[in-house]
Parts: structure tokens; C-alpha cells; sequence
């Protein structure tokens, strides 16, 4: 170990994970990039960098990161959004975009700082397993029309639908364009139409064309335009995408030795370009050689007006790849016998997405496939992930030229392989056996998130298991929750120090048996329970098994407790302890509506006390109990 704290001891284990993984890493990354609409180029550049620097920075020794499906699901909606904002033209809105992604990482370094790294497993599964295969679902719906080689902008009949909208939007832009030179349309609309002939038809067509591809992005756009995509299908992209799902799924019954997702890749590109030709199919788009350029338009260019309707959505970006990193932090857990640092994951995982942006790489997270292959090839410390980057950086220095042959068609028969493999298939199977309300809020997230929207379908499913969690809680609490007079106590189950108190004490006392939580989803019953309550002379509220009370809990408490002074009763509580007896204390609970002297540490004492009470009240008649200001 050195003063970095690197372990050297494995290091024949950490190079050949590295390189593995790496391997495997490469054609995920181009597709992904690619899917995302910012070109294959910026899912390598991710790669690179958040594999280098989450590993670095991160707290998962075994950990592989990089672009994965479901960061790259919500980048491609940022994308999108922001590009339309900017007509369509990406160049123009990549300042944009990135800082969006750049955001995320910072909102990631500071959760791993303020510690919400263990606060990350308590999402409910649900809520991911209808999320994750949503994402399946969207994959899947996306690349049917790059599968069968359909591209709607290049459909000219397809296109030639939005020329009337394409005009509308160019004059608009020229009015805007006036209006920031203070040109006032109606008193000099010959500038104006100076202006609009200056327009090419091309202009037209380039805009239309821009409106056509946006019109196309999505699950439902996608699937309407399956009848069009069927009628110009393009046979060689075809071909090649049945080509390579066949390989995937075939190839690992000849050997595991190399995946085989790279040997689709490297097959199908050598191929096709001897075969058919550099023109003779589509190629994923030119790789630009050599080291990554850092991107300082993201300062010199920045426009918070932009950006700021995305500042959630970077919110969102931040917390799926912290969930998706921590859940594959806790798979290499498992297979390692390790225990990850969750809050140091985040700050690596967010110190590599922010260098990613700056480099224009999308964002990504803890990829579980990557790390798996890695701890099995001999993985075992933190030098496997950054070799993994640097394998990726060489690949781009070396065979940058390459990479730019390789046919689109086979990145989206790579990504179909990738859509299948992230659903859930294991939940799906056990929606028989699930309870009805898990099931609920499953489906609703699955549909959310494939037609409505990813950050919707998050929001809707964390709140809606949220809701049915604490119905179920409340409900629990009810059961086993006791509200019965002494003489009832043969016909309930008592608490073991209660003895025989029912014979001797009969119809006067009415003991509140509280055995979990007091929190808002009870508040409202435990009040309905109190003022239900008969004559009797004495409340005996037992807060032994009570372990914690929250605000809403305690207006009830005390609210309940008021009422019951109301009508004449004692109140009194048993072992009230721990953060209930505090929080009592400081918002006044005690001693202003329960003195002190009837807060009893037992039931004992309080049994001594309430003979006595009970006696005196006899002997008495009816006492009064003092009314509360």
C-alpha cells in the first residue's frame, strides 16, 4: 500500500478485470452514446472519464462506472429538450446540455458529502423495478426504427409534413431576431421581408427536417411511425441488426472468453466495410481523434435561462445514478465480501461526471454487468476501474478512424440486447404473488415512465409507496395497539406486569396499549380512539413499546390528552423514554398537560398509584379534574 493508497498485491488480477471490463465497456459506450443524440463519440468520452475518476475518487474498490441505460434514458430527453429550445441546432445547445450534466455530478459530490449515501437503499424496490423496466421498454420502442435503418428526417415525404411549420418558425425566428435589434415589424416590415427572401428553400428543408426528427423521438412518436419505418425498410440495416443479436446471443455457447457484444462489433463492421463499402451502409458518425477537448463554451457561454428549467432534471439525473451506482455497489459487495463506503461512492461518482461534462461525455453511474465481468476476470481494487478508463483512452487514440465505420445498425441491435437485460423480469414474474398495492405502484411507474415521463414516473411512485407504506404502518400500529377498560382484559392479551389488576380495579380504568411509532399515519385514528372512550375516571396510556413519535403524533397526543382532561379524566403515561419522553418535554407535553408526578418509569408504580387514586375517588365521590387554560 502506498501513500495514495493503492494496493499493488493484485495487481495481475486488476490489470486483466481492467482490460475486460474495458473491452466490454467499448461497444456500450458508442451505442449509448449514439442512443443519447449527442453522437457515440460522448459515450466513450463518458466512459473514459467517470471510469477513470469514479474509480479513483469512488468507495466501491471493484466498481466499474461509465454510461449506463438509465442515465442514458434521461440524458436523452435533456438532449432533446434543450436542442429544440435551440432550433434544432445541437452544436448550439451543447454549452447548455453539458452544464445540465455537469450539474448532476456536482449534486452527486454533494450528497456524498452531507451523507445521504445510506439513505439510498430505503427507495422501495417497486419503485425501481417499474423504473428499470420502463427504461427496457423505451430502449426497446427507440431503436426498432435504426434497427430496420428508417431515419425520419431523410424521409422526404415524411419531411415535406412540416415545411408550412418549418416557415411559421423561421419568420418567428426572424421576428425575434428584429426584435432584439429594436426593429419594429409594423413600421419597417420591409426589413422583414428583405429578410424572408433571404431564405433558400434548403433553409426550409433543413428546418423541416429538424421538426420531423423531433416529431419522431420517443416511445409513442416511435411506434406511430412503425407503418412508415415497415414500408422503407432498409434490408442491409436490417441484416445487420439480426446479425448481431444472433451473435449475442450465440456466441457465449461458443466461449466466454471474449464478450460477445465486441464480437458482433468487430465482426459486423469488418464485414460490412469490406462487403459493402464505406457508402454501402450507415456508419455511426465520425469519432474525432485524439485527446478529448476540454469544453469552455459551458463557462464563456453559460445562460442560467436556459439551463434553469432543466436544474430539476439534474436533480433527478444525480439521484438515478446514485441509486444505480449503490445498488452495484452493494452487488460487489456480495461477490467480493467487501463493504463499500456508500457517501464516497457519490463524491467519486460525482467528481467523474463532472470532468465527463467538461469533456463532453454523458453522464453515468456503476454499471453491474461491467463490474461483475471485472471481479470475475481478478478485479480486486480500485485500479481495475481507472485501467478500464485508460484502456478506453488508448482505444480512442489508437483506433479513433475505426470506431467511425462501425454501422449504426449493429449499436442498436446492441442496445435491444441492453433493453432486455435491464427490465426486470424477476418483479414482473411475481406480480401474481405481490400484494396488490406494490403491484399498483410497479405498473404505474413502468407507465409513467415510458409515456409520461422519467422524472414524473419517480416523483408519482416515491410518493404513492411513501402513502401505501404508511397506510400499512398505521394499520400495523392499529393491531397491535390495545384500547380497552381492565374488566376486558380476559378477553384480550394483556402485557405481562398488568397481573390481576382487572378483578380489583373493574370498569374505572381504561389502559391505552401503544406498541409502535406514533406518527401521522396514526394521529388521526389514536384521536378518534380517544374520544370513544366510556365514564371512566382514569386514561393509563403505555408508551413502554413506543420507540419514536413524530410532530403529527404528538398534537394528536396532546390533543387527545386535552379532550380527555376535558370530560374529567386522569391521564396518565408508563415508561415514556428515549425520544418520545424528549419530545414530550420540549414542546411542553410534560409537564404542562401531564404533570410530571403521572408519568410512571413502570406500570408498577403506577398500579401502587392508581389503588390509591381510585380509593380516595370512592371515598370522595366524582373528582373533578382541574380544568387546562
Amino acid at each position: 500500500m502506498n501513500k495514495l493508497g493503492f494496493d499493488f498485491k493484485h495487481l495481475k488480477g486488476d490489470i486483466f478485470g481492467g482490460i475486460t471490463a474495458g473491452i466490454v465497456a467499448l461497444p456500450l459506450a458508442l451505442a449509448f452514446g449514439l442512443q443519447s443524440g449527442m453522437g457515440a463519440a460522448s459515450g466513450l468520452y463518458g466512459a473514459i472519464f467517470i471510469g477513470f475518476f469514479a474509480a479513483f475518487f469512488g468507495g466501491t474498490n471493484t466498481q466499474i462506472s461509465g454510461p449506463t441505460a438509465p442515465m442514458t434514458a434521461v440524458s436523452m430527453v435533456v438532449i432533446a429538450g434543450i436542442v429544440a429550445a435551440n432550433e434544432g441546432d445541437l452544436a448550439k445547445a451543447i454549452p447548455a446540455i453539458l452544464f445540465v450534466f455537469i450539474l448532476s455530478g456536482l449534486f452527486q459530490i454533494v450528497f456524498g458529502v452531507v451523507k445521504v449515501g445510506g439513505y439510498i437503499r430505503y427507495i422501495p424496490y417497486p419503485v425501481v423495478s417499474g423504473f428499470m423496466t420502463g427504461i427496457g421498454v423505451i430502449i426497446l420502442a427507440t431503436q426498432i426504427l435504426p434497427m430496420v435503418g428508417y431515419y425520419p428526417k431523410e424521409d422526404t415525404q415524411f419531411v415535406g409534413k412540416f415545411i408550412p411549420q418549418a416557415e411559421e418558425v423561421i419568420l418567428e425566428n426572424i421576428l425575434k431576431d428584429e426584435a432584439k435589434e429594436d426593429i419594429l415589424v409594423l413600421e419597417d416590415f420591409e426589413e422583414t421581408i428583405k429578410r424572408a427572401g433571404e431564405i433558400t428553400k434548403d433553409d426550409i428543408n433543413r428546418e423541416a427536417a429538424t421538426l420531423a426528427s423531433n416529431k419522431s423521438g420517443g416511445v409513442i412518436n416511435s411506434l406511430l411511425l412503425l407503418p412508415r419505418a415497415f414500408k422503407n425498410i432498409n434490408f442491409t440495416a436490417l441484416a445487420l441488426s439480426v446479425l448481431t443479436l444472433l451473435i449475442i446471443y450465440n456466441f457465449g455457447r461458443i466461449t466466454k472468453a471474449v464478450p460477445s457484444a465486441l464480437v458482433a462489433l468487430l465482426a459486423l463492421t469488418t464485414g460490412a466495410f469490406f462487403i459493402l463499402g464505406s457508402e454501402g451502409y450507415r456508419n455511426i458518425g465520425e469519432i474525432p481523434s485524439g485527446f478529448p477537448k476540454l469544453n469552455l463554451d459551458i463557462i464563456t457561454k453559460f445562460n442560467f435561462g436556459q439551463v434553469s428549467p432543466y436544474i430539476f432534471t439534474a436533480l433527478t439525473l444525480a439521484i438515478l445514478g446514485a441509486i444505480d451506482s449503490l445498488l452495484t455497489a452493494v452487488v460487489a459487495d456480495n461477490k467480493t465480501k467487501t463493504r463499500h463506503n456508500p457517501n464516497k461512492e457519490l463524491v467519486g461518482q460525482g467528481i467523474g461526471n463532472t470532468i465527463a461534462g467538461f469533456f463532453g461525455g454523458i453522464p453515468g453511474a456503476g454499471a453491474t454487468i461491467r463490474t461483475v465481468i471485472n471481479i470475475d476476470s481478478g478485479g480486486k481494487t480500485r485500479l481495475s476501474g481507472m485501467i478500464a478508463g485508460i484502456l478506453l483512452l488508448l482505444v480512442l487514440l489508437v483506433f479513433g478512424p475505426f470506431a467511425s465505420k462501425i454501422p449504426a445498425a449493429v449499436l442498436a441491435g446492441i442496445l435491444v440486447t441492453v433493453g432486455i437485460g435491464v427490465m426486470d423480469f424477476k418483479g414482473l414474474k411475481a406480480i401474481k404473488t405481490m400484494p396488490k398495492s406494490e403491484v399498483i405502484v410497479m405498473l404505474l411507474v413502468l407507465g409513467l415512465t415510458v409515456f409520461v415521463g422519467l422524472i414524473e414516473a419517480v416523483i408519482v411512485g416515491l410518493v404513492l409507496a411513501c402513502i401505501l407504506f404508511m397506510k400499512k404502518i398505521s394499520d400495523v400500529v392499529e393491531d397491535r395497539t390495545q384500547f380497552v377498560p381492565l374488566k376486558s382484559f380476559s378477553r384480550e392479551i394483556t402485557w405481562e406486569d398488568e397481573g390481576d389488576t382487572l378483578e380489583r380495579l373493574g370498569d374505572q380504568v381504561y389502559i391505552n396499549h401503544l406498541d409502535g411509532p406514533l406518527f401521522f399515519g396514526f394521529a388521526s385514528r389514536f384521536q378518534e380512539m380517544s374520544k370513544a372512550l366510556p365514564n371512566i375516571k382514569v386514561v393509563v396510556i403505555r408508551m413502554d413499546k413506543v420507540p419514536y413519535v413524530d410532530q403529527s403524533g404528538l398534537y394528536a397526543m396532546e390533543d387527545a390528552v386535552f379532550d380527555l382532561r376535558a370530560e374529567d379524566k386522569r391521564v396518565v403515561f408508563t415508561g415514556l423514554h428515549g425520544q418520545p419522553k424528549d419530545m414530550f418535554e420540549k414542546m411542553k407535553l410534560v409537564p404542562d398537560r401531564v404533570s410530571e408526578e403521572f408519568c410512571f418509569p413502570d406500570f408498577e408504580s403506577c398500579l401502587e398509584w392508581l389503588e390509591g387514586y381510585l380509593i380516595d375517588a370512592d371515598k370522595n365521590g366524582s373528582e373533578k379534574v382541574p380544568q387546562l387554560s
